[in-house]
């Protein structure tokens, strides 16, 4: 066999979509039919109450149940959902959390109940808590704890279930929110020692187990559009944890030494606008994940062509499913050795983004490590995010059909009367509410009490590994909001850090001249300098876009106020009062919207606060002339990309309410 040519076909990657909406029957309904069409993996899309700890009828999850995935509440509903699926057959991801240990502990519960022994579990649990203090948002301890969970499933899974991996360390939220090709192998590393060196701390793994506790530590990686710098950053994340193994951990077998990730490719740069070439995007950042087989991906799952404008329909995910289908099974990238082998360029292109990394890891150890460094890493993925955004606006960064070749026929993907997207069911809440109280109704509550109670003495107890009594609780029929409320009272609250007092000034403010100075006339015109409320209600953890609206307007000499993710109505409307301010800014991309946005403008209402509300968010065109009925000045989507033009049209907002104020 010559040399350029494997002796055998490489097997393809395991392909998966991230699927899960509204509840369990519907989603199951979901699964059955993706795994029909010839996927080979299941990707579990939760909903924000089920990670973020919260039970259905909790305040919290107002608006938020099964939106932007399935609610999970209780063994039962695990049960339902994975209805009539081989556990001990199927590779299963389950992309969650602050809440990890409690979903690993229902789907170990459901597939022994089932007759399926948890040593035969395969699949992984994403259980990455720095990037959700970083990027995504929906953390429910603070960090010290949430290590501990961490390294407490690490623990239990090396032994119990072997072939699980316990944390899959999450560089795709990194990309998302702003960081450059460094930064995501920096942070994404730097984490993963910080699991690691808590795993040794706690001593609950053998020393000569060790070497299996790296083996099972996998990544969750983004490929976003610039093909070949994507190629040479996950090279370059090989050779690293390959050198951090050796060095650090003293691990010396090949196969634990693998550096294995999956990949879900870049929805950042996919656009409402002209939507259709979200396609080839998502085909060429396919590739950037497959064409080298040194840093292949073990499992890959696509967005839709239509994620940026709302959650997608069956079709949509199919279309995506193809594209794995064909790039494995038609095309000939698995009949070849690396194909960059050898390439001045790659080879090049690795070294730059080695050493890059290797100084921004050393500056994260400087600050003590992953989890102390988690401000000062916020604070510089803000700033290269608004140096992205800073790039599109002035055109300097291309985007298609966004800010270059604007110029479109009428799109017929989105011509049905959906609109191109999936709108869950609104009586899903009502149905889960009633459903979880009958749960409770029927279950055994002493046995819940006693397990609960166990758990809190567990919890209290440093030195022990919480997921026994995790399985207990959910054997018994415990609810996903009661074991973190146990947590929450042993572990107490906690709030990350927003990032945007951390940022440095802009580097070009000739380009804000004209934006300040409009805001200085306002200004000068109410009295006072404009304030503006930046919220963010409900459950809704993706902050990159209210972070960089609260920055932009620090810049252009607005007053903000931010006080970061999750918050009531109520707490908006209260801060409005409290701080006196002249303008609301909402964010919310989860969907519930048309719940919590009337909510708020009328919780001001009630408080007598008259000040313009305006929103953002992936809001379909039907729903945003819904929220102007309800009150809102102004709607914004990820369309409106000039963020500048924002500023203005808020500055014009306040000016208007001060002239009407005066004449009245």
């Amino acid at each position: 066999m010559p040399e350029h040519r494997l002796p055998k076909r490489d097997r393809p990657w395991v392909m998966r979509t991230y699927a899960g909406h509204s509840d369990a029957r519907r989603s199951n309904e979901l699964y059955r039919r993706n795994l029909e069409k010839g996927q080979t993996g299941l990707s579990i899309a939760f909903d924000l109450p089920t990670q973020t700890g919260y039970d259905p009828d909790h305040v919290l999850a107002r608006g938020e149940v099964g939106k932007v995935g399935v609610s999970v509440a209780h063994k039962g509903d695990m049960h339902q959902l994975l209805d009539g699926i081989p556990l001990d057959e199927m590779n299963t991801s389950m992309t969650i959390n602050a809440t990890a240990a409690w979903l690993l502990g229902l789907y170990v519960t459901v597939a022994e109940e089932n007759g399926v022994d948890r040593a035969q579990l395969t699949g992984t649990t994403q259980n990455d808590i720095i990037k959700e203090y970083l990027s995504r948002g929906t953390y429910a301890f603070p960090p010290e704890p949430s290590m501990r969970l961490i390294a407490d499933m690490v623990a239990f899974t090396v032994n119990e279930v072997p072939s699980w991996n316990p944390t899959n360390i999450c560089s795709y939220h990194l990309q998302e929110a702003g960081a450059t090709p460094v930064q995501e192998i920096a942070y994404a590393l730097s984490t993963g020692i910080a699991v690691l060196d808590e795993v040794k701390a706690r001593g609950q793994v053998a020393e000569e187990d060790f070497p299996r506790v790296f083996g099972r530590i996998s990544f969750f990686v983004n490929a976003g559009i610039r093909l070949i710098e994507e190629i040479a950053k996950l090279r370059a994340m090989a050779r690293l944890w390959d050198e951090i193994g050796r060095e650090r951990y003293g691990v010396t077998d090949e196969k634990m030494l693998r550096f294995r990730y999956g990949v879900q490719v870049n929805s950042l740069g996919l656009t409402e606008a002209q939507p259709e070439n979200n396609i080839q995007r998502i085909v060429l950042e396919a590739l950037a994940v497959t064409l080298s087989r040194d840093a292949r991906a073990r499992a890959i799952q696509l967005p839709a062509w239509n994620e940026a404008m709302g959650l997608p329909r069956p079709w949509d995910q199919q279309w995506s499913l193809r594209i794995q289908q064909v790039l494995a099974n038609e095309t000939d990238l698995l009949e070849y050795p690396d194909v960059f082998e050898g390439s001045v360029v790659m080879d090049g292109l690795v070294d730059e983004l080695t050493e890059g990394a290797r100084g921004e890891m050393a500056v994260v150890e400087e600050h003590g490590g992953a989890v102390a460094a988690v401000p000062y890493m916020k604070a510089r993925l803000v700033e290269s995010h608004r140096e992205r955004v800073a790039r599109i606006e002035s055109g300097e960064q291309k985007v298609i059909g966004q800010n270059s070749f604007t110029e479109s026929e009428d799109s017929p993907l989105t011509a049905g009367a959906d609109g191109g997207i999936l709108t869950p069911d609104p009586e899903v809440e009502r149905e889960r509410v009633e459903a979880l109280e009958r749960w409770k109704a029927e279950r055994d509550a002493d046995a819940v009490r006693a397990a609960l109670e166990e758990l809190g003495r567990v919890a209290a107890d440093e030195s022990a590994n919480v997921m026994p009594a995790t399985i207990a609780a959910a054997q018994a029929g415990a609810t996903t909001g009661e074991w973190s409320h146990v947590l929450r009272e042993a572990f107490g609250a906690y709030r990350a850090p927003t990032g945007v007092e951390g940022a440095a000034p802009p580097g070009d403010r000739e380009e804000l001249t004209a934006i300040r100075q409009r805001v200085d006339e306002v200004s000068e015109r109410i009295g006072h300098r404009v304030k503006i409320l930046v919220g963010k209600p409900g459950l809704d953890g993706h902050s990159n876009g209210s972070e960089q609206i609260a920055l932009r307007a620090r810049d252009a000499g607005m007053e903000v106020i931010y006080q970061g993710i999750r918050l009531t109505p109520e707490e908006i409307a209260e801060s409005a009062l409290q701080e006196d301010v002249d303008v609301v800014g909402l964010s919310i991309l989860s969907g519930s919207h048309l719940e919590l946005v009337p909510e708020v403008v009328r919780r001001l209402h009630d408080e007598g606060v008259d000040v313009p509300v305006v929103v953002g968010g992936i809001i379909p065109a039907s729903d945003a002339e819904r929220l102007r009925e309800a009150g809102v000045a102004g709607v914004y989507t990820p369309k409106d990309f000039d963020i500048n033009r924002i500023m203005a049209e808020i500055a014009a907002l306040v000016e208007r309410r001060a002239v009407a104020g005066a004449t009245a």
